[in-house]
């Protein structure tokens, strides 16, 4: 037993022994092959120029300062990839979604449109004779009249002398038929009737005044004379509609023509009757392209036998798009895209499991009612920003990724683009600041205010913008920036106020819309980021149209989700999507 014993210490002291030589030294090479992994993983970036990504040590490429082993290194972020943080995400209700083919194939397309007369049953009432009016028996436009009806009476020298002929020549026409028929045909081209004619002979007194009766039955659509005007023949003295048949005229974006062809099946709402739908057919698309809204007119004929429409009003048209060849495409929401120029930018969500993003360039084609078709750039199962994507590419910016306004990449931004494209940025730097409730209401005034300048942009009243310029700067004079008791706040707000008093002065002062516009451009980028950073306890839609400056496209704020147009006003009032709701 002793025997045993000491055996068994034996070899007990030489199995601890041997672990703590080999344990030892493969805990030394298993930490050495971690450490070879994490430098292996390492990379190496410029402080000033964070875009530079090497994979080791050495000079910046473009300043030639020390590189620095990037924070992101551990993570493994490419050199395009940025993260946010979960509560960023939760601030700005960013929302993301998986990219999937679709059917095109019996996708509704949606139109928006206005009622116009219809130009084939408008009629001009002329004045076959010259003369001075005496009498019109229209008092304004959109009065009813009917075929034969008394228009007007006319006073007319060259007809006072035919009936003088004509009462003479009546004297011998059995000795010179030639003459008296030639009279009579000559009073018949002023369409002077023969019953007329006869009363005339056989009174054998010159009528001082003529009457003008209705050839058509309608509504007067515009009145061209006044009483007491001379008129010469054949000038026209009213137009008359039949507004028993009514157009409605729908905008065809250049991007979508193919999509439609004469005959094809369309239903048509109207805001006045939302509990009706009209089914008809597409009448004809005009060939003829407008350069300056980039469309072509789609054309529906509507009967309006019960007034129902009425001209100038909006509708709304669905047509069921049966023209697509392909049997599927990937589709994406419209708010899913931002517009630079001729680019299209999406933000793809590149790690399933946690935020981190990265822009990528796409190519569009078909819009198909709120979605549009992807030609190029993404594939089915990518998961992309479909909403706030617009806070996803200002942290793009500001972290020196790749973003609308910077495709390159970690390149400064020079020029008021890049001075706007930062301060569109600007409330990502932090979440929201918390401020006094006071201080939020006197900046919802300034807004309130905005949304009126804005209204007036959609109407295209020059003096009305105007007007309302000035009363933001007035309200502006009452936030008062004592209640903010934060300094980061004093100094966001200060920057902020700057610019917003800098854009709404300018507009305040020009007489002319077009720049105006161009002034409300910049006016919406920083009072949006003012928002963003102070809050108006307010959900806020931030509105975009590609095609506004030039095709560089702008945003604008709205307290609708329906979009109107500030940028073109009447001529493309419906251009435009939510790209981002402000909570």
């Amino acid at each position: 037993m002793k025997k045993i014993l000491t055996y068994t210490g034996i070899l007990t002291v030489g199995l601890l022994i041997g672990w703590g030589i080999f344990g030892n030294t493969n805990e030394k090479e298993a930490t050495h092959n971690h450490s070879e992994t994490i430098e292996a993983n390492q990379k190496w970036t410029c402080s000033m120029h964070p875009q530079i990504m090497q994979p080791e040590a050495g000079d910046c490429p473009i300043c030639g300062m020390d590189l620095i082993p990037a924070e992101t290194s551990a993570e493994g972020l490419n050199a395009n990839e940025f993260k946010l943080t979960k509560n960023a995400m939760a601030l700005a209700n960013i929302q993301t979604s998986t990219v999937g083919s679709s059917t095109s194939k019996d996708a509704t397309i949606k139109l928006s449109g206005k009622i116009a007369e219809n130009e084939e049953a408008n009629v001009v009432q002329a004045s076959y004779f010259s003369g001075r009016i005496e009498r019109l028996n229209i008092s304004s436009t959109g009065e009813e009249i009917r075929k034969g009806q008394l228009l007007a009476t006319i006073y007319s020298p060259e007809l006072f002398s035919a009936q003088q002929e004509l009462i003479t020549a009546s004297s011998f026409k059995e000795a010179q038929p030639a003459l008296y028929k030639a009279v009579r045909n000559k009073l018949k081209l002023w369409k002077i009737s023969d019953s007329q004619i006869d009363q005339i002979e056989a009174s054998g007194k010159v009528k001082q005044n003529f009457p003008i009766y209705a050839t058509v039955s309608g509504t007067v659509s515009e009145k061209l004379v006044e009483q007491g005007d001379y008129v010469k023949q054949g000038q026209a003295l009213l137009k008359i509609t039949n507004l028993s048949t009514v157009w409605a005229l729908f905008d065809v974006y250049e991007n979508q023509i193919e999509l439609f062809k004469k005959g094809q099946d369309i239903t048509v709402t109207a805001a006045a009757y939302p509990n009706k739908e009209f089914k008809k057919k597409v009448d004809f698309i005009d060939p003829t392209f407008n350069s300056a809204t980039r469309t072509v007119k789609l054309r529906v004929v509507l009967n309006n036998n019960n007034r129902e429409f009425k001209t100038g009003m909006f509708v709304e048209g669905n047509i069921v798009n049966t023209s697509s060849n392909k049997e599927s495409s990937l589709m994406i929401p419209a708010t899913a895209i931002l517009w630079t120029g001729e680019r299209s930018v999406v933000y793809q969500k590149t790690n399933p499991d946690e935020p981190i993003f990265e822009m990528k360039e796409i190519t569009i084609g078909n819009q198909l009612g709120e979605q549009y078709e992807v030609i190029d750039g993404l594939k089915s199962g990518d998961e992309i920003v479909i909403n706030g994507t617009f806070t996803v590419d200002a942290s793009a910016q500001l972290q020196g990724k790749k973003s609308m306004m910077n495709k390159e990449g970690g390149k400064t931004m020079t020029g008021h683009e890049g001075h706007i494209g930062m301060e569109m940025s600007n409330t990502t730097k932090n979440e929201r600041l918390k401020v006094s409730a006071i201080f939020q209401e006197q900046l919802k005034m300034v807004f309130n205010d905005y949304i009126k300048l804005k209204d007036a942009l959609v109407k295209d009243d020059l003096n009305g913008v105007t007007k309302e310029a000035k009363n933001i700067l007035s309200s502006l004079t009452n936030v008062d920036m004592k209640l903010l008791k934060d300094e980061k706040a004093h100094t966001d707000w200060m920057a902020l106020e700057k610019e917003i008093k800098s854009s709404v002065g300018s507009i305040s002062k020009i007489a002319d819309i077009k720049e105006q516009r161009s002034h409300f451009k910049h006016l919406s980028i920083h009072l949006t980021s003012a928002i963003e950073t102070f809050g108006i306890n307010e959900k806020v839609y931030s509105q975009f149209c590609p095609m506004a400056d030039n095709d560089s496209g702008a945003y604008w704020l709205s307290k609708e989700e329906k979009v109107l147009n500030p940028y073109f006003g009447d001529a493309m009032l419906k251009c435009g999507s939510v790209k981002q709701v402000i909570e």
